[in-house]
């Protein structure tokens, strides 16, 4: 796996361009191409009593996101990377997975939105419904973020995010993919953990015995994945922790020192992840680090 095409979208939030910069760092592991997107959402744009849009409307929008993708690219003046531009209108989430499937991007990279209350629980909307229905990976990007641990209020600063990855793996194809992807990622890269989380769901009715049959298969399959790791020169530390499972991931995230989580896309009947979401999707929401997941 390679990261050489990569669509960053984005609605020009604050801390944006930061965010786009600690991306780029993704040159050093072959960055080409970088396709700058942002969508206009149809509703933001006034309508004709009788259907349509005011072309006046249409044309400030797209001309006020040009003017600051044009000023982007002089202020990054990296004769390294090829920048382009994809200035659509539309629903967000749609239009996102149609540039990436036109522009044959490797990476989408998307920000988080601030959620409300009833999309704690909804979480088909938004940034989780691209990380839900995309098929190449995506980056949920988190520059500047601000959380609580251990009863303290904390703010964190993602700007070297490919330093110390966790890889958190349940052994199925999309993690096994993840780890091709960590993989990519090495010339960035001072060490690779790798976790694996047996879910209280999966221990609670098992005898001592078999939990510690699944213990020990869990260690050897952890020590399979650094050793691939090891064979691409590249530092590793293995984690295997007991618990809630997504609780656990961002614990060890933090135990670990990590500066990005990643993981393969969960996958639950079309239902549960819609309304719930997977672990990989409920980890994206609530740590404080950036997560790439991968289909």
């Amino acid at each position: 796996m390679r990261f050489e095409t990569l669509l960053f979208h984005t609605r020009f939030r604050e801390l944006a361009f930061n965010s786009l910069k600690t991306i780029l760092q993704l040159k050093s592991a072959g960055l080409k191409k970088v396709v700058l997107a942002h969508v206009i959402p149809r509703e933001d744009v006034a309508f004709v009593p009788y259907g349509g849009t005011l072309k006046d409307d249409i044309q400030r929008f797209q001309e006020e996101a040009r003017v600051t993708f044009d000023d982007w690219i002089r202020t990054l003046a990296d004769p390294q990377i090829t920048f382009t531009q994809r200035i659509e209108i539309g629903a967000p989430n749609a239009k996102i997975l149609e540039m990436a499937e036109e522009e044959s991007v490797d990476l989408i990279v998307v920000g988080r939105k601030k959620r409300t209350l009833m999309e704690k629980v909804y979480v088909g909307t938004h940034v989780l419904d691209v990380l839900r229905r995309s098929s190449v990976p995506v980056l949920m990007s988190k520059y500047m973020v601000q959380y609580e641990w251990q009863g303290e209020s904390l703010m964190r600063t993602n700007d070297q995010i490919w330093q110390r990855p966790l890889l958190a793996t349940d052994w199925s194809d999309p993690s096994r993919r993840a780890l091709d992807a960590t993989l990519a990622m090495r010339p960035l890269v001072e060490k690779i953990g790798v976790a694996h989380v047996l879910g209280q769901r999966r221990t609670k009715h098992l005898a001592p015995e078999a939990v510690e049959a699944l213990i020990a298969e869990s260690n050897r399959r952890l020590q399979t994945y650094c050793r691939q790791i090891e064979d691409a020169g590249v530092p590793n530390e293995s984690h295997l922790a007991m618990g809630r499972t997504v609780e656990s991931i961002i614990k060890l995230s933090r135990d670990y020192n990590a500066t990005l989580i990643v993981m393969g896309r969960t996958g639950k009947d079309w239902f549960q992840e819609y309304w719930l979401g997977g672990v990989s999707h409920q980890v994206a929401e609530l740590s404080e680090l950036p997560v790439l997941l991968v289909p």
